[in-house]
């Protein structure tokens, strides 16, 4: 596929083209984790494609209060927070500004949990493989969280799999991971993961629940 503008059509296409930089993970015990919400549909066609069951882990940024769009650090739904220090020392945050921010994405992170348990239940990773997939890495904060977490959890090892990344993310999630599986690491300086997407908008609980649904009525498909 080439493509003048946009690396990808949609996230859809993004996870079809990246399922294909996994294949050297079908077949194993392996687990995919998406990070709700823009992760869901990429992952969902990376499980379809490797035949590997599917979970969610909810990572969510710190958001910086003047510049909600940037984040200063991530945290899990499991509490593990992690923070970009040198930012966090920049913005002269203290420690129960600090607090209190992450006490409102967790409100989030709660709320999400609730809504997406409603339809996918969890999933063991303990002495398995995670793959945790999100549609792209900016800061790669919130990727690192997940990548703890999922070490906290068990996992025997670690992938992050997303399409494209900024230059700073993916050294920073490389640190972390056992492998990271990203077809474009970009280096330009205004990074933004919108751009890589022909098609993007920041997916609604109901979309990701219908990408979500899509995967178990293929799954349901193959058993009839």
């Amino acid at each position: 596929m080439n493509y003048t503008k946009f690396s990808y059509r949609s996230r859809t296409d993004a996870g079809r083209r990246l399922a294909k930089d996994i294949k050297h993970c079908r077949g194993r015990d392996a687990v995919i984790f998406a990070i709700p919400r823009g992760g869901i549909p990429v992952a969902v066609e990376v499980a379809m494609a490797l035949l590997c069951d599917l979970d969610i882990i909810v990572s969510r940024k710190i958001p910086i209060p003047f510049n909600t769009e940037a984040g200063y650090g991530a945290v899990t739904e499991d509490g593990i927070i992690v923070l970009n220090d040198p930012m966090v020392h920049e913005l002269q945050l203290t420690q129960e500004q600090i607090k209190h921010h992450v006490q409102k994405v967790m409100a989030e992170i709660r709320r999400r949990q609730e809504v997406f348990r409603k339809v996918i239940a969890p999933t063991s990773v303990t002495g398995k493989q995670a793959l945790v997939v999100d549609d792209g890495l900016a800061s790669g904060y919130t990727m690192v969280a997940a990548i703890k977490s999922m070490r906290k959890r068990g996992a025997e090892s670690v992938v992050a799999a997303v399409p494209v990344s900024s230059a700073s993310g993916w050294k920073l999630v490389r640190n972390e991971a056992d492998e990271v599986v990203c077809p474009i690491v970009s280096s330009t300086y205004s990074f933004a993961v919108a751009r890589f997407y022909e098609q993007w908008s920041d997916l609604t609980d109901e979309e990701a629940i219908e990408s979500l649904d899509t995967l178990k009525n293929t799954a349901r498909g193959h058993h009839d």
